[in-house]
């Protein structure tokens, strides 16, 4: 029995190492975890070049940086509002008062939009900034739209969020409240400011873009990329087919089918699909 406690340490020994080793390798993989950003696609117009020319008419002493933040976000608010069921006007505030007009450091160097923080399961990119705290982790994105999208989906996965999307879509007031009720932001006066932003601005009107209105707006960018990704070359004197197929890369039996022609015959100014 003596000689067998030897043997028996060094199992327990050996078993223990064993168990530290795994215990390290999951946790290296477990850093390798991030949130992967698609690259942003075009966004559909919602109309809101003529809202700001609206608003200029209406008031010359709005906010410029304002005016220009509304032109290039309304829309992925608008889209984000069909997705998740989240007022634009509201999306669109916030956006505003949180980045400072897109101008704040945690936007400009950070593109995070809306204050977010790094929270308990984030695995993407965080930088550090003084705010309530000293030194809090804020999450980092490599574009502005995933700030936008992932605005949405921190306020539809947390509970103490739930009850805001009872509301109304038009009733930005009770949003505004509602928010600062959930404890989205400790600044007492953060209700009055989003809806003195949506009310300055007319903001509401972004909520009334229809579901129709969207869709009909995205066919139409994507006509124009499928027009974008198609080339053409104008026939210029001294041209053939053949020296354009092979200008090109392309063989002339291709160029006729690409362009429906009958024969080799072309015409100085003539368009002439090549891809």
């Amino acid at each position: 029995m003596k000689q067998a406690k030897p043997f028996i340490f060094l199992f327990f020994l050996f078993f223990l190492i064993g168990c530290g080793s795994s215990k390290k390798v999951a946790k290296k993989e477990q850093s390798k975890t991030t949130n992967k950003e698609l690259s942003p696609k075009k966004l559909p117009s919602v109309g809101q070049n003529k809202h700001v020319r609206k608003l200029e008419k209406k008031n010359t002493r709005l906010n410029n940086y304002t005016l220009a933040y509304i032109k290039k976000y309304a829309p992925i608010a608008v889209i984000e509002m069909h997705k998740y069921k989240i007022p634009a006007s509201i999306t669109l505030a916030q956006g505003i008062l949180e980045s400072g007009n897109g101008r704040s450091t945690l936007a400009r160097k950070s593109n995070n939009h809306f204050g977010i923080k790094c929270h308990k399961g984030w695995n993407g990119g965080r930088v550090y900034y003084d705010d309530d705290e000293k030194g809090e982790c804020f999450r980092k994105y490599k574009y502005a739209q995933s700030s936008y999208e992932d605005h949405s989906e921190f306020l539809t996965s947390r509970r103490r969020y739930a009850d805001l999307f009872k509301l109304n879509l038009k009733n930005y007031k009770g949003w505004a409240r509602g928010l600062k009720k959930a404890g989205y932001a400790t600044d007492r006066k953060y209700p009055q400011k989003l809806i003195k932003i949506i009310q300055d601005y007319e903001l509401y009107e972004f909520d009334k873009v229809s579901k129709t209105e969207l869709k009909k707006e995205k066919r139409i960018v994507d006509k124009e990329k499928k027009n974008d990704a198609t080339k053409v070359y104008k026939v210029k004197k001294g041209d053939t087919l053949y020296s354009i197929a092979r200008k090109f890369g392309i063989t002339v039996d291709k160029l006729q089918e690409l362009n429906k022609l009958e024969s080799t015959i072309i015409s100085i100014g003539q368009e002439l699909i090549i891809e």
